[in-house]
């Protein structure tokens, strides 16, 4: 066996192969004392790394997307499965999916589910805070299928719908567009339903204080009046802590206004703790209006955002809440 330290070519003085593969580097780019830019190179790369790993965790969101993509289509590719599941050929897709999600939402957040008691067993409107990414609410809708078997739909983003390969995704799992009669018609028909009124503006651009970014968006509540529902307020506390955005800089701001696409880059990805608190239901009134039922709601979770999270939100104190056995009361 060659040894480290020993000569890379013949010769009187014996030289080490990164000593010998720094002189042929030398003499093939022609620049003297190469070395002295290998160091400095070395150093860039030791003092970089880890800002780009906090660039290229939340990738591993991305993979996991992907991943259930493709397992959709083998899943669909295996017509033999189809006789496996009597109600509805993609049960068992579903099934896989909440597995893979929940695995990845205990292993890499602790991942905890509390309230799931106050979802009603018919239908009902699940109002939530948008995080960073969706992550919070994939993982709730993969815990309330393995512990309750309910499914939740979901309301998306038109942008979602133009994502290169997610049509199997979004079709398999019932992602609505969000028109106001197709959601009243899914509530008359008994489903449960998730919408963050937020949306990607307050994806992007609230930050650790979790400031509640609605606008003047009303037309969720219109819709639970419409089908008679309740709206169950939804909130998951340190979902800013494990993936952040650079929403803070005015011009990424003023580029989103005006194409509205979310190119606002995010960083993160830490294994921080997560808890979804399921609030109590606001129940259906008959004489309430829109305006008056959106401002009850805003109300309600800005207190599960209160009681639950610790404003301004702390990366590292997040962290350390996965060691921590004592939790705020739910």
């Amino acid at each position: 066996m060659i040894g480290g330290n020993e000569s890379c070519t013949a010769g009187p003085i014996p030289v080490s192969y990164l000593t010998c593969l720094t002189y042929i580097l030398g003499e093939w780019t022609g620049v003297e004392h190469i070395e002295d830019y290998l160091s400095y190179a070395v150093y860039l790369l030791w003092v970089l790394f880890p800002l780009a790993v906090v660039f290229l965790l939340p990738g591993v969101l991305v993979i996991l997307f992907y991943t259930s993509i493709l397992l959709l289509h083998i899943y669909k590719r295996k017509n033999e499965l189809k006789e496996a599941y009597s109600n509805d050929f993609w049960d068992g897709a579903k099934q896989m999916l909440a597995t893979l999600w929940d695995g990845h939402g205990r292993i890499w957040h602790g991942y905890e589910l509390h309230g799931a008691d106050n979802i009603p067993e018919g239908p009902g409107l699940i109002v939530f805070y948008h995080g960073a990414t969706p992550a919070d609410y994939v993982y709730f809708m993969a815990r309330l299928l393995i512990q309750r078997k309910r499914y939740c739909h979901v309301v998306a983003d038109h942008f979602v719908f133009r994502l290169p390969g997610f049509k199997i995704l979004l079709d398999v799992h019932g992602v609505m567009h969000g028109p106001k009669e197709e959601c009243v018609s899914a509530l008359k028909k008994g489903y449960l339903i998730a919408i963050a009124p937020g949306g990607v503006r307050e994806a992007l651009f609230s930050d650790e204080m979790y400031t509640i970014i609605w606008g003047d968006r009303k037309g969720f509540a219109q819709v639970a009046i419409d089908a008679k529902v309740p709206i169950i307020p939804m909130f998951t506390q340190n979902v800013r802590e494990g993936i952040r955005t650079l929403g803070g800089i005015k011009i990424l701001r003023s580029l989103y206004e005006r194409i509205r696409l979310p190119i606002v880059p995010v960083y993160g990805g830490f294994p921080v703790k997560l808890r979804t608190f399921v609030g109590e239901p606001i129940p259906y009134e008959p004489n309430i209006t829109a305006e008056e039922l959106t401002a009850k709601t805003k109300a309600a979770l800005q207190a599960l955002i209160e009681k639950h999270q610790k404003i301004p939100g702390n990366i590292f104190r997040a962290l350390m809440e996965r060691f921590q056995t004592q939790k705020k009361e739910d």
